[in-house]
């Protein structure tokens, strides 16, 4: 038999085999969507990221017979044992060669690691981020993933299933939505955006204000908080959360499609649209090495035919006014108009009644599909 390690990151060095295994497991995967690695080291970063200002988190590598053949990380976010009112183990940074007694010797070190410090489950796979590359790809495979959606080998939810992790609510879901306003449902779709806006003149839908940035993070943190409450087991977020999603795209997103939702100058609805840089990021190779600078210089006018959107959140006292479909049809109205040819909706609760009727109403597919593992200790 081999001889297997799970053993922490202890230095520089290992730190950045840990960061760069990844090209290991997809150097021949051409759907695979490098991550940005200047961004990684800061992320994982104790004294930089920003999962550390309320969570802790450590890294390991598995070697095999002397050789690095899977990572994982080990983290408690406190905001949900606060909430919970117990400790649970979130992992992430899940990768591992194609060997299920790799993947074993990994989850049998977490568990060792996360009943030691009486944690009561593991669940994830969460980067030290809630919507960064979340959940294990278990159906679409027939295009790369858009910005924040993670991508992985079909043997990953084989290894996950045999070793015993059970599917923690919902899978979350990706559609694609054709936005070419001569598409019948899209037409549709403004019409009854229409007749919302006319019974409703107290509606009203505004792009981002930049310049009153700190009021717009507090408009998001209640919208979010307001909108997904009513989901078991929803940890509300916090001002770090909502900035260490939002924080790193405010100087490259189109203000003009991150939407709020007001009634009568009150927050009301959020809905935000952000270019899918996937498109261009996918030729840059994360930036691991000087020369990839210059990759992305000669990507750098790209323009994205893909519009993402990671959020539609509508307080329950405005779910059955018609809201909802006031911002998608504003969106589609703004987002055609800039020349994006289809919207990426990702991701959302398979059965999410509050996202599912739009989507299919808009004519949206399902397009990728993924899976969150827990595993009772």
């Amino acid at each position: 038999m081999p001889t297997i390690q799970v053993i922490a990151v202890r230095n520089a060095r290992e730190k950045r085999i840990f960061l760069t295994f990844p090209w290991r497991i997809y150097k021949n995967d051409p759907l695979w969507v490098p991550p940005l690695l200047p961004d990684r080291i800061k992320a994982t970063d104790s004294a930089q990221g920003i999962f550390f200002k309320d969570g802790e988190a450590e890294f390991f590598i598995a070697w095999k017979d002397g050789q690095p053949a899977g990572t994982l990380a080990l983290a408690e976010e406190k905001a949900r044992t606060r909430h919970r009112g117990y400790a649970e183990c979130m992992y992430g940074f899940v990768e591992c060669v194609d060997d299920y007694h790799v993947f074993a010797a990994i989850f049998d070190h977490a568990g060792r690691w996360a009943g030691s410090r009486g944690m009561k489950a593991l669940y994830g796979p969460y980067n030290l981020d809630r919507e960064d590359s979340r959940g294990i790809l278990i159906e679409g495979w027939d295009r790369p993933p858009a910005i924040y959606l993670a991508h992985h080998p079909p043997y990953y939810k084989e290894f996950f299933e045999r070793y015993g992790f059970q599917k923690d609510d919902d899978d979350g879901v990706a559609y694609a939505i054709d936005i070419n306003l001569e598409n019948p449902r899209i037409q549709k779709l403004s019409r009854v955006a229409q007749r919302v806006r006319e019974k409703h003149p107290e509606f009203s839908v505004r792009g981002a204000n930049l310049a009153d940035k700190d009021a717009e993070l507090d408009r998001i943190v209640y919208l979010q908080n307001a909108g997904l409450a009513h989901f078991a087991g929803h940890v509300p977020y916090t001002r770090a959360d909502i900035e260490s999603i939002i924080g790193p795209l405010l100087d490259l997103v189109d203000l003009e499609l991150v939407l709020f939702a007001e009634v009568d100058g009150e927050p009301a609805g959020f809905f935000p649209g952000v270019p899918n840089f996937n498109e261009i990021l996918i030729h840059v190779n994360g930036l691991r090495y000087p020369w990839d600078y210059l990759r992305a210089f000669l990507h750098r006018n790209d323009t994205p035919k893909c519009l993402s959107i990671k959020s539609i959140v509508v307080p329950p006292e405005y779910w059955d006014t018609g809201l909802s479909l006031l911002l998608f049809g504003e969106m589609a109205k703004r987002a055609a108009a800039k020349g994006y040819l289809w919207a990426d909706l990702s991701l959302t609760g398979e059965y999410n009644e509050d996202t599912r009727p739009l989507a299919v109403h808009a004519g949206a597919q399902v397009y990728k599909k993924y899976r969150f593992y827990r595993k009772e200790l």
